[in-house]
């Protein structure tokens, strides 16, 4: 008798602990997005014209962090606690994914929105840069080839590297390890550099260590947002700074934008293909909360809405490269039909 009453509380403990864990998440009523520096300026313009259109939501709240840390907070759990979308302006990885799924994050749903490319920018009154990725590899790495060897990187001034370069101190500003820029700019610019320079044979881990660790002296890793790599080109205007286009065309009264490859970075040839340092721009959605959290699919649908990302759509106006109608489209019925997001 004893052991069938404890059962059957302990039943009626379980039933009420998952009821207690539904309301709780059905006692948030605001959408909650953190992540990208990137990504920030769109969603929250996407936010505010969806608190304005939807007067029966709240506004959204929209939050920086580095997509890194926004894909960390989707992934801690499911629950009225929790994210419930991560702006990115990099792929979630397989181990991301796997974490996030050991926490309970089973149904993650990826949403790409459009594109963006990373420039390169300095003080508009400094001189004129046309970038090669092996360039900047030979001013960042912590060593580089010399006849052969890898020495700790000798360089100190752009002409060094190339005559064709402005006789200007090399100094640059890179995005940390927590931003979704930095993955990108690892593999488009330095990887790239590296294998260009013609590195000496040594093992994998050696190599990969030789390509991607910047060095100290002339290198600083901006953990913040945009706005900091700013203020560092505004203390020395002839430091380099790695941006998003859309945060350059924000602030091209002040700043002079690099060529790479032979390619200024604009909407058009980041949307041709034709510039090489370019990446789509995405958020995750918790499915979990989809249906929950109220308004989550409503705002998914105005984010991919014409009027919002696509071509001649407000994002396009603050520097979105828009993918097409038929792309958003996809997105969208891909979100609806609660496709979970499977890493590459």
């Amino acid at each position: 008798m004893k052991t069938a009453l404890y059962a059957s509380a302990a039943a009626v403990a379980v039933v009420a602990a998952l009821g207690a864990t539904a309301a709780q998440a059905q006692s948030r009523d605001t959408i909650q997005i953190a992540g990208s520096s990137t990504v920030l300026p769109f969603s929250s313009i996407v936010a505010e014209e969806f608190g304005n259109a939807f007067p029966d939501y709240n506004t959204p709240n929209v939050a920086g962090g580095g997509s890194g840390g926004g894909k960390r907070q989707l992934c801690e759990g499911v629950g009225e606690a929790t994210l419930d979308i991560a702006n990115s302006s990099s792929k979630m990885s397989a181990s991301e994914l796997e974490g996030c799924v050991a926490n309970g994050v089973e149904d993650v749903r990826e949403v790409i929105f459009g594109f963006d490319g990373i420039v390169f920018a300095t003080g508009i009154d400094q001189g004129d840069f046309a970038l090669e990725p092996v360039h900047l590899y030979q001013a960042i790495a912590a060593q580089v080839p010399v006849d052969g060897e890898m020495v700790d990187n000798p360089y100190t001034n752009w002409s060094e590297i190339d005559s064709s370069l402005p006789d200007q101190d090399i100094f640059i500003a890179i995005p940390g390890t927590n931003h979704g820029t930095r993955e990108v700019f690892d593999v488009r610019v330095l990887e790239a550099g590296c294998e260009a320079a013609g590195l000496p044979e040594m093992e994998e881990d050696a190599m990969e260590a030789a390509c991607l660790t910047p060095r100290q002296d002339v290198v600083v890793e901006i953990a913040g947002d945009y706005t900091e790599t700013l203020a560092r080109l505004q203390s020395n205007p002839e430091a380099i700074g790695v941006f998003g286009l859309s945060f350059y065309d924000q602030n091209r009264d002040t700043l002079k934008v690099a060529t790479v490859s032979g390619v200024e970075p604009s909407l058009d040839t980041i949307a041709s293909g034709e510039y090489p340092i370019s990446r789509p721009l995405q958020f995750y959605v918790k499915g979990a909360h989809v249906g929950v959290i109220p308004g989550i699919e409503d705002y998914v649908a105005f984010f991919l809405s014409d009027q919002m990302a696509g071509a001649g759509g407000t994002l396009e106006g603050a520097g979105l490269v828009p993918a097409s109608s038929e792309f958003l489209a996809e997105q969208l019925d891909a979100f609806n039909n609660g496709d979970q997001y499977q890493p590459q």
